[in-house]
């Protein structure tokens, strides 16, 4: 098993360099003065005070080598005194008749090209340098998907600032402890769950249970100066990715109103079945890094805190759609998300429906990607490891469901927030837990059929692979995934290094279990 990971990909801040071109272009001018100076034959036989400070050189050399042969215990110098030394840094043996004048000029144009190159490595920025190093190793893959099959769960994303909403629905900030709460129903848990996850910079996505109060919301936030609408749920946001590329054919199976049609790539197929007439609408509330709510909760980095009322979705409705279609539409791969979403039906009725899911998923041959998102009841995430991972190739998960799924199940780092987890250590704690996931619950041993895990976060990305599988061209799609989620969070061209500040520094290093990998810094596609 390897992880490749990008350890200082994603930025999200601006944070202008400096690159100092006045003082390289008298680094070059004087370089060039130089090496003038140096060739110009009038200087070389007229003015001999020039090789006065040579010739103490040498007469000192020659007596410390002197000394050296005869006592054996000369003067330290820290050179080389050898006469076999001597006469080969002067190639005396070899060309008897270049001239010493000659060998200084090699020597100065050495030593003014090694002094050109340190310089410009300094002067470039540790963003700069990570932005080279990922145009030198993503290259394209030998072999491309070309048709994808994506579902299930899709509707319109509502985003507004989660400090003016809270403010337009007539809440203040509270004065206790933030508090989370699994399932919404009710402003005031609506207000302890923001502030709860604002606080430590998370994401997190949370049902309301209350139909007319979450449209009373709704309607609220799309009434907010500001509001945007957008491609939403993690199915459609997939396809709509996928669908840029001019190579793939996309098939989204999900819930489709009007309004989400309208914003679809005209190129993405949608079912006949998954059209309807009003669309499924998630809310977003998002803050910047240091903005405040309250005297109490201030956000260590941006970040959305998701909350919806969606039955089409919590359903995964369309999954039967989507398996349906496979036939016809004949994918090399499948993209599934939306179990989360079913945390808001009863416990009987949302474990009726995983055993259906479960069995359509049983039969497929085609390869299965799961995007996983944020959830809160671990025994049932503990079902979705055990009978789902065995089903599916691939698993993309971020930070707050890598150790929630860890937690579930008593893995490594359980008992840990990934706000206490420091920056040295996160790529350890990550890296971790993927290599126990797919030990325990992959391809490594067994029949399942699980052997690639995507951690993303802003900071960085890592991608664990069981060797000798289906996954190729890993470390190249690990550092474009990285440069893609730093593009996006910084709205940004990918290329812009200068306009963009690293979130993890150098200084990280793993690993926390005795699991014998080992991990060596390499740029952002290091293999450990």
């Amino acid at each position: 098993m390897k992880h490749l990971c990008s350890p200082v990909p994603p930025v999200c801040a601006p944070g202008p360099v400096q690159l100092g071109p006045a003082l390289l272009s008298r680094r070059f001018a004087h370089a060039l003065t130089v090496t003038r100076m140096t060739r110009s034959p009038s200087s070389r036989s007229l003015d001999m005070s020039r090789w006065w400070p040579l010739l103490v050189l040498l007469v000192a050399l020659a007596l410390g080598l002197v000394l050296h042969q005869q006592t054996g215990s000369g003067p330290c110098l820290g050179l080389d005194l050898s006469l076999s030394h001597l006469k080969a840094l002067f190639n005396l043996d070899q060309s008897p008749e270049r001239t010493l004048d000659q060998t200084l000029d090699q020597t100065l144009d050495q030593t003014l090209d090694q002094t050109l190159d340190q310089t410009l490595d300094q002067t470039r920025s540790l963003e700069q340098r990570i932005s080279s190093a990922w145009e030198n190793i993503i290259t394209p893959p030998q072999r491309r998907w070309r048709r994808a099959a994506v579902g299930v769960n899709s509707c319109v994303d509502v985003v507004v600032s989660g400090v003016d909403l809270l403010k337009a629905l007539g809440l203040s900030p509270g004065s206790g402890p933030a508090l989370d709460h699994e399932v919404l129903s009710s402003l005031q848990d609506l207000r302890e769950a923001f502030e709860f996850f604002m606080s430590r910079g998370a994401a997190a996505e949370r049902f309301f249970s209350d139909r007319d109060l979450f449209h009373h919301i709704a309607v609220t936030a799309v009434e907010l100066k500001g509001a945007q609408f957008y491609v939403g749920g993690n199915a459609a946001l997939i396809g709509q990715k996928l669908a840029s590329s001019p190579d793939i054919e996309v098939l989204l199976s999900g819930p489709v109103g009007p309004k989400l049609h309208e914003l679809l790539e005209e190129k993405i197929v949608v079912p006949p079945e998954s059209l309807r007439e009003t669309d499924e609408f998630h809310l977003i509330m998002e803050y910047q890094t240091g903005e405040q709510w309250g005297p109490l909760v201030v956000a260590p980095q941006a970040n959305r805190f998701i909350f919806s009322h969606d039955e089409s979705n919590n359903h995964m409705t369309f999954t039967e759609a989507l398996v349906q279609s496979l036939d016809q539409f004949e994918p090399d791969l499948m993209v599934l998300s939306g179990f989360h979403m079913m945390e808001g039906l009863k416990a009987e009725t949302r474990d009726r429906r995983l055993d259906q899911v479960v069995a359509l998923l049983s039969q497929l041959s085609v390869p299965v990607h799961l995007e996983l998102a944020s959830m809160t009841d671990p025994s049932f995430m503990h079902r979705i490891i055990k009978e789902v991972f065995p089903l599916v190739s691939s698993l993309g998960l971020n930070e707050q469901e890598l150790l929630f799924l860890s937690r579930s199940v008593e893995g490594p780092h359980a008992d840990v927030m990934w706000s206490e987890v420091g920056a040295a250590s996160a790529v350890g704690v990550a890296s971790d837990v993927l290599s126990w996931v797919l030990q325990q619950f992959g391809a490594v041993y067994g029949e399942s059929q699980l052997s690639r895990i995507h951690f993303h976060s802003l900071p960085f990305h890592v991608v664990a692979v069981v060797t000798g599988g289906r996954w190729g061209n890993q470390a190249a799609s690990t550092a474009a995934g990285a440069r893609a989620a730093s593009a996006q969070a910084s709205d940004l061209y990918p290329g812009h290094a200068h306009a963009r500040r690293a979130l993890l520094g150098s200084d990280w290093s793993m690993t926390h279990l005795d699991s014998g990998l080992t991990c060596e810094e390499a740029g952002p596609g290091a293999v450990m």
